[in-house]
């Protein structure tokens, strides 16, 4: 820091060659002094004494010609050094401290009418109140004019649903004013450590706290409260957004303020006409440890500042019907979800939960926000929000093409020691199978059924419908026996209905005798598991791989209320008087391993096991 300084110092002492005018050396010993005994942050002055030293001994003049080029050139140095871009130096031989702010006395109907001019009030459709403000008082004019405030102003906010808190012209207020501000939006009890303000000149900092009584009511906790910025908003305005926005009362919408400070001096350099401008005082949130100042509040909401206003409107008439809409997401989830006690449940939790919904600000957080709370609560990953896609048009496709489709779908080999493997990653519909299932045994089934073992590889199975899974099962069990495969209760209708194999199949069975390896992953989801556990718990097959993804039977997408969002619940679970089942938990395989080394370790167990029999 000294030497980077002391590098400036020379530079302004030595590095101009022609000599016009000159300013004497003292003239950034002063300077230097100013931002020694006022700059806000004198932790970032460290070094500083050694470079004023350097300076004041040095008997050169500074040679720069012009007045102005030479405050912009100290403005640049002193920027660089200190890197905030807040401090500048200027040349404003002219300059007369402007007087604070203060009301003239007036009588009671012009200071009605200056009041109603610098005050934009208005109740938006929907009972929302809006507050535009560009100024912020501080407590002495509070004092003096706060009854009309109140009859003019708050009075008329009071009974509004919401409030839109308009911050976008407001470049100016008192430091007084925040504490104010703040407790109208806060309750009387506890008190809350809003703020704290560091002043250099007197090395003091003083806490500001919200107060235990205001005149009027307060506008209270309960109510949105939505605030507006854009690259306007400066200081004292910044720091009620930033308070606003950590103790988490108030949603900010609009651009990112100017990142100013929340005290600013203009003080003249020794006898000269330069000045320093410093910021002097600095905040410090007791939330964050942090500061806005030269950063800025970042919105919750970024848009243009234009679009502010209309953002916010579309927030607030969001979270009105935020209610409703989770009373309309648990009555669905009760009456549908397929464990009626995890449905019962997950509604009444959901319907303590709406004050956490108070921040969302957009359909898509709601959604998001609405899914991770159904997941939470109930615990299954296949209880969320939806959209609502349209069924594609049905196709009608020439016999070529659907030989031609049925093969890409299909993956089928013999390996060593005819041992069959078909693999294929989703389950079709029953009517859609039965239409095609002498295309897919010509094409497919004949392949492999005819092999000593098969090794059916579900490693990238997703699902799909469940209802063709009664007659794939039925392949690997004999006719002359019905099995019963599984009982899977609906929630919505209350009934149960039993899974048996079929006594007549579309081809060949492969029957009981032969050897089946099932092939599993983290990725093997829905009908796939539903199958995969059938067979496990019948005795049919060993399972190779992972644990299964723990997914659900297919789910229904049920629409919430009357808005435009959709929800998919599972209304169906497999029978549970065995004990739990695949959902949510996945199936385990009889041997783990993972999944890319499933195909070699069933391939090696065959092969081993036909080794023997033939000895």
């Amino acid at each position: 820091m000294a030497r980077a300084l002391i590098l400036f110092v020379s530079l302004l002492v030595l590095g101009n060659v022609v000599v016009d005018s000159a300013f004497a050396p003292d003239l950034i010993v002063a300077m230097a002094k100013i931002l020694l005994d006022n700059y806000c942050s004198p932790e970032k002055l460290a070094g500083m004494q050694e470079a004023i030293d350097a300076a004041s001994s040095n008997t050169e003049i500074l040679s720069i010609p012009d007045p102005e080029t030479l405050a912009s050139v100290l403005t640049g140095g002193v920027q660089s050094t200190i890197n905030d871009p807040r401090l500048t130096v200027s040349y404003d031989p002219k300059y007369v401290p402007a007087a604070p702010p203060s009301l003239p006395p007036l009588p009671p109907n012009q200071l009605v009418e200056v009041l109603q001019s610098s005050i934009k009030l208005e109740v938006l459709e929907g009972n929302i109140g809006y507050l535009r403000i560009d100024h912020i008082i501080g407590d002495e004019l509070a004092v003096k004019i706060g009854n009309l405030l109140l009859e003019l102003v708050w009075n008329k906010i009071l009974p509004t649903s919401a409030l839109i808190f308009d911050l976008r012209y407001t470049g100016s207020g008192d430091l007084s004013g925040i504490p104010y501000i703040v407790s109208y939006f806060t309750d009387a009890e506890p008190l809350i450590h809003i703020d704290s303000v560091y002043d250099r000149p007197s090395n003091t900092t003083t806490e500001l706290w919200s107060m235990p009584t205001l005149l009027g009511q307060r506008y209270g906790t309960k109510k949105p409260l939505l605030i507006l910025t854009s690259g306007n908003t400066k200081g004292i305005a910044e720091d009620v957004a930033y308070c606003l926005k950590n103790l988490k009362r108030a949603t900010i919408v609009g651009e990112k303020t100017a990142g100013g400070s929340v005290k600013i001096d203009k003080i003249k350099i020794g006898d000269t006409d330069f000045y320093v401008t410093v910021p002097s005082a600095k905040s410090i949130n007791p939330i964050t440890k942090k500061s806005w100042e030269v950063t800025g509040v970042t919105p919750n909401v970024e848009v243009d500042a234009e679009d502010a206003l209309a953002a916010a409107v579309k927030i607030v008439n969001l979270r009105a019907e935020i209610p409703a809409f989770l009373a309309a997401t648990g009555a669905l989830v009760a009456n549908n979800y397929a464990f009626e006690n995890v449905g019962a449940d997950v509604a009444e939790k959901l319907a303590a939960a709406s004050d956490d919904y108070a921040f969302i600000s957009s359909k898509e957080e709601l959604e998001t926000k609405l899914s991770a709370d159904l997941l939470r609560l109930s615990g299954d990953k296949c209880l969320k929000t939806t959209h609502n896609i349209p069924a594609l048009p049905p196709m009608n496709p020439t016999p070529e093409m659907l030989i031609e489709l049925i093969k890409v779908s299909f993956h089928t080999d013999v390996f060593e020691n005819n041992i069959g493997y078909l693999r294929f990653d989703m389950f079709g519909d029953f009517e859609e199978v039965q239409a095609i299932a002498q295309i897919i045994v010509e094409h497919v089934w004949n392949k492999v059924v005819n092999t000593d073992a098969l090794i059916v590889d579900l490693r990238n199975n997703v699902g799909g419908p469940t209802t063709a899974i009664a007659g794939f099962c039925s392949y690997f069990f004999d006719a002359d026996k019905q099995v019963l495969l599984d009982k899977l209760y609906d929630r919505p209708s209350g009934t149960i209905k039993e899974l048996w194999t079929l006594p007549e199949l579309t081809g060949v069975r492969y029957g009981t005798k032969k050897s089946l390896i099932i092939l599993i992953s983290g990725a093997t989801a829905g009908a796939a598991e539903e199958f995969v556990y059938i067979m496990k718990k019948n005795g049919r097959a060993m399972i190779i791989g992972e644990t299964s993804n723990g997914a659900c039977h297919p789910a229904e997408t049920f629409r919430v209320g009357e808005s435009d969002a959709f929800l998919s619940i599972p209304t169906t679970h497999s029978d549970t008087a065995q004990g739990p089942v695949w959902e949510g938990a996945g199936v385990t395989p009889h041997i783990p391993v993972p999944a890319a080394a499933a195909l070699d370790t069933a391939k090696g167990i065959l092969s081993k096991h036909f080794a023997g029999a033939k000895k």
